[in-house]
């Protein structure tokens, strides 16, 4: 192993990728109505969406320690790992970026490369898998952190919500946005351009949404092929029509696909309904 690559929770990757490449996942945490838990370790997706529909709720995130990122970089260094590339879900959102930045600081920056990428779910794991696979046929710790960085600005991330209310609770969007929304009772669309959540598009039905989802990830995809990610928030009938329509619409340009729940921090500030397409160009 020359080069190792970390991440964090958020990029939900499914499990047989993480094993073959190697990968070592970092945690945030989860605090419903009071009760701390490790991402994928201690809270799973259900338990965030249970009480996200309570009545009386409280629900945050937290990022990892940068303690903690000291740590996971020392293992693998001491194991020896030549180098660490550490990438994370965008700054816009959490203070990973910072934590892991701090903790390189701490190991040693010629040593180890932290990547913000913009995005979350499978908008981070792309880049993440683009590293892996650059470690893997002998990349130098710039060689990898290039692969991600290059894999960041091929990957578009576009989203439906049932409602704003979950991301103007978490600070993810501002108030007006959201008021916005509640106010002509439309169903938003999200994107990413630079790591914060933006309102892409308003439709008046899920249905729609669902269609407008499609078309704008055919759109992103381009004429070349592409690999597609397809998450939802307990609503798998809405991921498994995401993805019957794009494999109908992309043809011989769809390469890999990955369809998974998204987890307790993104269901903490995103709510249940969510239904998510990210599209990496090849």
């Amino acid at each position: 192993m020359s080069v190792a690559v970390v991440t964090d929770s958020t990029a939900y990757l499914p499990p047989d990728l993480v094993q073959a490449h190697r990968l070592t996942v970092v945690p945030l945490t989860v605090v419903l109505n009071g009760a701390e838990g490790l991402e994928g370790v201690e809270t799973t997706p259900a338990d965030a969406t249970a009480a996200l529909r309570g009545r009386r709720v409280s629900v945050s995130t937290s990022r990892p320690a940068p303690e903690q990122f000291a740590r996971t970089y020392r293992r693998l260094l001491d194991g020896g790992a030549d180098g660490v590339v550490s990438v994370h879900l965008s700054a816009e959102l959490s203070g990973t970026v910072e934590a892991a930045r701090l903790a390189a600081a701490e190991v040693g920056a010629d040593r180890v490369e932290v990547v913000d990428s913009r995005s979350t779910g499978m908008g981070l794991g792309f880049p993440v898998l683009a590293a892996a696979t650059a470690a893997a046929a002998g990349a130098d710790l710039a060689g990898v952190r290039d692969a991600a960085v290059a894999a960041v600005d091929r990957t578009t991330i576009y989203f439906y919500v049932d409602t704003l209310e979950f991301l103007r609770r978490g600070g993810r969007i501002n108030a007006a946005e959201a008021l916005l929304g509640t106010a002509l009772s439309v169903k938003p669309i999200m994107h990413m351009p630079d790591g914060a959540i933006v309102l892409k598009d308003k439709v008046r039905t899920a249905s729609r949404g669902i269609a407008r989802l499609v078309d704008l990830a055919v759109e992103a995809a381009g004429d070349g092929q592409v690999d597609l990610a397809v998450h939802h928030l307990a609503a798998p009938e809405r991921a498994d029509q995401l993805l019957a329509a794009l494999t109908e619409r992309l043809g011989d340009r769809l390469r890999d696909t990955y369809v998974s729940e998204a987890g307790a921090v993104v269901a903490a500030h995103a709510g249940p309904g969510l239904a998510c397409v990210v599209l990496h160009r090849v």
